[in-house]
């Protein structure tokens, strides 16, 4: 429950600190006072998003605390999932700044505003009018049945059913997808196999090899030029060790010399040696020279066919727009992989088809459960609001929950529900959509919220003005039913302009407007029980109390 409420600088209000009881609490104030400012703070510190121009005027910072009592709502694991402090007093924070920055806070832990959302559903429902437009939705009505059925309710260690039928839902989704992805490749496949054939078998009989180029091209220069690369090859052999004064010799007759002297020079020795080596060097390659120039060799048809087969190899890597031969090798196996899928497609098309059919088995058999458990609870749902609306004014009243196949399953199940109403004996039955008045509808949704809460643990639940619309004894039937929503620890608050529903409240805040020399500004105050007998016989006569308003009021509160 909301135990604390603390504002500063946020629209209206300069400073608020106020303590909320539990049970059936109500709040007055005139039109204007400030009670939608109370709802939007209360929005903000459960996830709403944050507007800046909220923020006072001439102010640097707006900040917003509430303190939850949530001891006995099995919230502990949400906070572990969280990686938050677990207390049983749950402190919310939420600061803007007028530069642009949002924090929140959870027990003084820094978090994300959509954690703040997820704790702020389990803790607080605000059911303003708008929510009233909520069941001509489908979605709702739906909703509505898996709260009561429990479908959306887990176990200590399972999921619940409706988590298992999406789970489910899911699944056979992606695996249609997978098949119709796999259908159109193959179809698409099948109409390009015979190019992609063509392509195979043209590089197949080509048969690249790896590095072909450089090599091809290295041969190409070679026999451009073979006889002036042999004459350079020959030309060197002679000057190394060819026939006369070669260098060679020269190296020979300079080692002889060295020697000669050895005995008178013995340095001379070392030095010759060296020059051995040199000599044996300069012999090696020059018998390489002479061997490699013997292997030169002009060969015309040679260059014609390396050539062509350049030609080629530039053609193909041009039409496939490639590199080099060593990608034109990998492209081969690219086409050779799609086709050998191509001859394979039936195969994996038939695997997908039974995933498919595997998977929707899994949806029927998931969705047969959730059709079963809400039309049992579709029951439980029609006998709970027609025992709930008729001390609404509604004696005659019929509600009754219209469960239909969909074509197709759907992410929430094969179920189409419509809620079907008459408040009077000679109207059918009719979809409530088009049926209920403005009145009609408050005293629908009150009671079925006031299902709803006995079917959850939610500690706070919230009414803006439910009452619209409804006066009298009506009234008092809705206050009472409010009340009976605020036992067992469960804190209901009602936000009302009619005394036959404040006068029943355990609790009674008031809240208005106060105008100062440079600012108007909201203020909320608990009040004491002779403020409670004013306030109500404000409400009852306006401006001017009367005696009989105050008589009236004493009456309401049973003073």
């Amino acid at each position: 429950m909301l135990k604390h409420l603390h504002i500063e600088n946020y629209a209206l209000i300069e400073h608020l600190d106020i303590d909320l009881d539990k049970g059936f609490c109500a709040i007055t104030g005139e039109t204007g006072a400030g009670k939608s400012i109370l709802l939007g703070a209360i929005g903000l510190l459960t996830g709403d998003r944050a507007d800046l121009s909220t923020i006072q005027t001439g102010k640097q910072r707006c900040t917003l605390e509430a303190t939850f009592d949530i001891e006995g709502y099995n919230l502990k694991n949400f906070f572990e999932e969280n990686d938050l402090d677990y207390d049983t007093q749950c402190i919310v924070r939420r600061e803007l700044t007028a530069t642009g920055k949002s924090r929140a806070f959870i027990n003084d832990t820094p978090t994300t505003v959509s954690c703040l959302k997820a704790l702020g559903q389990k803790l607080l429902d605000i059911h303003s009018q708008h929510q009233n437009l909520l069941l001509s939705s489908e979605n709702f009505q739906l909703a509505v049945l898996d709260v009561m059925a429990g479908n959306n309710r887990k176990g200590p260690n399972t999921t619940s059913l409706l988590e298992q039928y999406q789970a489910a839902y899911h699944a056979w989704r992606k695996a249609e997808k997978e098949l119709d992805d796999a259908r159109e490749a193959a179809k698409s496949s099948r109409d390009n196999e015979e190019y992609l054939r063509f392509q195979y078998t043209q590089l197949q009989e080509f048969n690249p090899q790896p590095d072909e180029d450089s090599q091809l091209e290295s041969e190409c220069q070679m026999l451009e030029h073979a006889e002036e690369i042999r004459q350079s090859l020959t030309a060197g052999y002679q000057i190394l060790d060819g026939d006369g004064q070669s260098a060679v010799d020269a190296l020979r007759m300079a080692a002889q010399q060295l020697n000669s002297i050895s005995k008178v020079y013995p340095q001379a020795t070392a030095l010759a040696e060296r020059i051995e080596q040199c000599n044996i060097e300069l012999r090696d390659v020059a018998q390489e020279l002479e061997s490699s120039s013997e292997g030169i060799e002009y060969d015309p048809q040679r260059l014609e066919y390396v050539h062509e087969r350049l030609n080629q190899l530039y053609s193909l890597e041009q039409k496939h727009h490639v590199g080099n031969s060593d990608e034109l090798i990998a492209l081969m196996a690219e086409l050779q992989q799609q086709l050998d899928a191509m001859d394979c497609s039936e195969e994996h098309l038939a695997e997908l088809e039974q995933a498919v059919s595997k998977t929707r088995a899994q949806v029927d058999s998931f969705a047969a459960k959730l059709t079963q458990s809400r039309t049992k609870a579709g029951k439980e749902v029609e006998a709970t609001m027609v025992r709930s609306l008729i001390p609404l004014g509604m004696p005659n009243v019929r509600f009754q929950v219209g469960i239909t196949q969909l074509p197709q399953p759907s992410a929430n199940g094969t179920d189409q529900v419509t809620f079907q109403f008459s408040a009077n004996k000679n109207t059918p039955l009719q979809d409530i959509r088009h049926v209920a008045s403005g009145g009609e509808i408050a005293r629908v949704m009150l009671s079925l919220k006031q299902m709803l809460t006995g079917a959850t643990s939610l500690p706070t639940i919230i009414f803006d003005e439910i009452d619209t619309g409804v006066s009298g004894h009506i009234a008092e039937s809705m206050a009472r039913i409010m009340q009976q929503m605020g036992t067992a620890g469960r804190q209901v608050i009602s936000i009302t302009h009619l005394p036959q529903i404040a006068a029943m409240a355990g609790s009674h805040y008031r809240v208005w407007k106060e105008d100062t020399q440079d600012a108007t500004l909201t203020h909320i105050s608990a009040l004491t029980q002779e403020e409670r007998i004013g306030e109500i016989a404000n409400m009852l006569s306006g401006s001017t109390v009367s005696q009989a308003a105050i008589n009236n009021a004493r009456e309401l509160l049973g003073i």
